[in-house]
């Protein structure tokens, strides 16, 4: 069954306070106390888009439409996919530290980390600036509580409505207005089967770079084969969801170093698939790591309005569960 779920309430995850004087692309620094690293957000302004493709999109899917109106409120993403350097701290013990915006909810000894992966990850390809990637999507929402207690602000995965929205960036056509978009994207035609350093292709009209191509990154969404078919025509949805951000089948968007270009398309989905733990001998398989995903990364957002230490906790305890 398809079901809408709005991302408004006491967890200020839609607020707009605060967001009137952003400008589209602005970016904003925001250290991640204790460590050597940090994330840069770049603006995304509220809007109303079409989601999804029309019948005639060239490499279209039939689960990319209908398409729909949908308005979203203002949100700040990272200007690029979470690299290696960045999710090291989370990863390792020994590389974190007390040290946090909120030391009264935070503890490092008792932060839900990642157990060792039965394989390698990320299957030998190069780390530090480099996505991080061979994460569940569980995994990468615990990435998001961290760092949301390390910073103060909130951090979650983006929705798929959200993540299309940025890739469209203002612009119309299959790939967000690109005349070509290879000039902004690692995929089979130039990638070596390989990812690249983040930020290392042209960003789009709003500062974003790697939203299409070197890795696919997870949304917050559960795969929903049939989702827009729910929301009204009109007036437009209004920051809508789908399914469980943990359990159930996920998806990823945009597309990765191996792929080819219809993939780059912003309405392209990607479930995830069985074959990602393909060599994952363990019963049940882990619900950290990917054997078989070196391809699979992700990026994140924080909403414009500020939220409470007591409202970030309720929001990952919402979605997280018993995880």
């Amino acid at each position: 069954m398809v079901r809408g779920l709005l991302l408004g309430g006491a967890a200020g995850l839609a607020a707009a306070g605060g967001a009137a004087s952003q400008e589209p692309g602005e970016t904003r620094v925001v250290a991640i106390p204790g460590t050597d690293e940090a994330v840069t957000l770049a603006w995304v302004p509220a809007g109303t888009f079409d989601w999804g493709s029309p019948p005639d999109e060239a490499g279209r899917d039939a689960d990319e439409g209908p398409v729909r109106a949908v308005a979203l409120d203002g949100f700040w993403m990272t200007v690029h996919e979470i690299t290696s350097d960045q999710y090291a701290p989370f990863r390792f013990t020994s590389f974190d530290s007390p040290v946090a915006a909120v030391p009264e909810a935070f503890d490092v000894d008792a932060v839900t980390r990642p157990s060792p992966p039965y394989e390698d990850p990320g299957h030998g390809l190069p780390g530090e600036d480099h996505p991080a990637t061979g994460m569940t999507r569980a995994n990468a929402l615990h990435y998001a509580r961290w760092l949301s207690l390390k910073t103060g602000r909130l951090f979650r995965l983006p929705t798929e409505a959200e993540w299309e929205y940025a890739c469209r960036a203002g612009g119309e056509g299959a790939f967000g207005g690109a005349d070509d978009p290879g000039e902004g994207a690692w995929y089979a035609a130039n990638a070596g089967g390989a990812h690249h350093p983040v930020g290392s292709r042209a960003p789009n009209a709003w500062g974003l770079h790697d939203l299409q191509g070197n890795v696919a990154e997870w949304v917050l969404d559960g795969y929903e084969p049939e989702a827009r078919a729910g929301l009204p025509e009109d007036p437009p949805g209004r920051n809508p969801r789908f399914g469980d951000p943990v359990r159930g089948r996920g998806l990823v968007r945009g597309g990765g170093f191996g792929d080819p270009v219809e993939a780059l398309r912003c309405a392209a989905r990607t479930p995830e698939a069985t074959r990602w733990k393909e060599r994952d001998p363990q019963i049940p398989k882990s619900r950290w790591w990917n054997t078989d995903s070196p391809h699979v990364g992700f990026r994140l957002v924080s909403p414009a309005g500020a939220a409470t230490v007591d409202e970030i906790l309720a929001w990952f305890d919402g979605v997280l569960g018993a995880s």
